[in-house]
């Protein structure tokens, strides 16, 4: 069985050909040369005799998987805009106009990526085309192919609009340009990388809204909530949030961040890059190139007089012991870790070099959490016990849609203290917090599964 995805497909053949037959017979005209049609359907029995006579042309058939159809039945209106977008813009004379074809296509780009929740859209070069991905609920899937001609006036475009030297192919190179869409106003993170088929450029969607939202309305609930919420009404400490990366992690900093923001406080928050940008909040953005790391930005920002302090991910022993000597003078530090769990952010801390008496004195909260993705309403079906995937027209045809954060919440008491200053084994702590009534992450995602809000697939490939 053959993949559409491996496949540039004249999307000019719809105008061509009686659409309705192509829908009729259930197939997609990929191609047109001297010889042959090339044809994909799904239909193993179909009447290739029948099909010549309706084209009038010899036909290549291309056996492909039918939700592969269907998916591309379903956008096929907008990838022949982008099609004719793309071809016009090749005969351009510029393309930094505000009404070029460039322009135009990658608008359409960027509003059809907006509107389907796209985090990342991934612009590569593979053999001889240039193919558009779209990182959707954490999933990476193909969504356009063209001409690879396309991709060099599609990366000057983006260079100019984020105003990196578009003559560079040799070096990586980070910007960001703005885009209005709908009343609001999306950043977008432009990183290209040199690669051998020429570069790759990743464009991350900062959607300014999700900084807007209240622990409640990121997912959190009852213990999880409870915890979260009375931790960051500490005066001082450290409170981690823990997690794989595209966990949410840096969305509940944020939300935390905006929970505490007030005129009284001085919060200064450290990251690599700043992602959003919040009123009233001393933001500092990591720059390696000019020797702005790490290191030397968090031993200066307490000097600055901050009551709070974000660290966008504690990195290594100097991080950790930055933030672990604000949290012991009186201030309160948020920070990520990458860690799978509350048990296993201790021993990363130990590791780290971290002295079990000033983690246990310190430490205050560890959130240790993951985003599932939550079946799609429209076409999940009931098997056995729980609900499983279907896919359909509304959720792209991967029968999910959305996710939902699933974390446990460990605060520090007394008992904890004690095993972290004794140094205790991964088990034996994980003991401690089974007499103690602990709620694992497993135990929260399994209840999603069971109040058939996400699969078991997907609960067995995520935590």
């Amino acid at each position: 069985m053959n993949s559409l995805c491996d496949y540039e497909i004249d999307y000019t053949l719809f105008k061509t050909f009686d659409r309705e037959l192509i829908f009729e017979h259930q197939i997609m005209p990929l191609h047109h040369d001297e010889l042959f049609l090339k044809v994909a359907t799904s239909n193993q029995k179909i009447d290739k005799n029948l099909l010549v006579e309706i084209f009038h042309i010899p036909i290549k058939l291309i056996f492909v998987p039918h939700e592969q159809l269907q998916f591309e039945w379903k956008h096929y209106k907008l990838k022949q805009k982008l099609f004719t977008l793309a071809k016009n813009s090749l005969y351009e004379q510029t393309n930094q106009s505000e009404n070029s074809f460039i322009q135009s296509f990658l608008d359409e780009v960027l509003y059809f990526s907006i509107k389907n929740n796209a985090s990342d859209i991934h612009i590569e070069v593979i053999d001889k085309s240039v193919v558009i991905r779209l990182r959707i609920d954490g999933v990476l899937q193909q969504y356009f192919r063209f001409s690879k001609e396309l991709y060099f006036v599609i990366s000057s475009l983006v260079k100019y609009l984020g105003n990196l030297d578009i003559a560079q192919k040799r070096l990586p190179m980070n910007s960001r340009f703005s885009r209005k869409i709908d009343e609001y106003t999306y950043d977008i993170r432009i990183s290209t990388l040199p690669t051998i088929e020429g570069e790759s450029i990743v464009l991350r969607i900062l959607d300014n809204q999700n900084v807007q939202k209240d622990l409640v309305h990121i997912g959190f609930e009852g213990k999880v909530l409870d915890i979260v919420q009375k931790s960051i009404t500490l005066k001082q400490g450290l409170l981690l949030v823990t997690g794989p990366t595209g966990s949410g992690k840096t969305t509940s900093l944020y939300s935390m961040i905006q929970e505490l923001n007030t005129k009284q406080k001085k919060i200064i928050t450290v990251e690599d890059p700043v992602e959003y940008k919040i009123d009233g909040v001393v933001q500092v953005n990591i720059n390696e190139d000019i020797e702005l790391d790490y290191h030397r930005v968090l031993k200066n920002t307490l000097r600055q007089d901050p009551d709070i302090l974000m660290i966008g991910e504690i990195r290594d022993r100097d991080s950790l012991k930055i933030a672990i000597q604000a949290a012991l003078t009186g201030h309160l530090v948020v920070a990520t870790l990458h860690t799978n769990s509350a048990v296993e952010t201790i021993t990363r801390l130990l590791d780290l070099g971290a002295e079990p008496y000033l983690i246990s004195a310190t430490l205050k909260m560890v959130l240790s959490q993951r985003l599932l993705r939550t079946l799609c309403n429209h076409c999940k079906k009931k098997k056995d016990e729980n609900f499983e995937k279907v896919g359909c027209k509304k959720c792209n045809f991967t029968g999910y849609m959305g996710r939902e954060v699933v974390a446990e919440a460990l605060s520090i008491d007394t008992e904890i203290k004690e095993a972290i200053f004794q140094q205790k084994s991964s088990n034996d702590m994980e003991k401690i917090l089974l007499d103690l009534g602990f709620q694992t992450i497993q135990q929260s995602a399994l209840d999603m599964v069971q109040r058939g809000k996400t699969s078991l697939q997907e609960y067995k490939s995520k935590i």
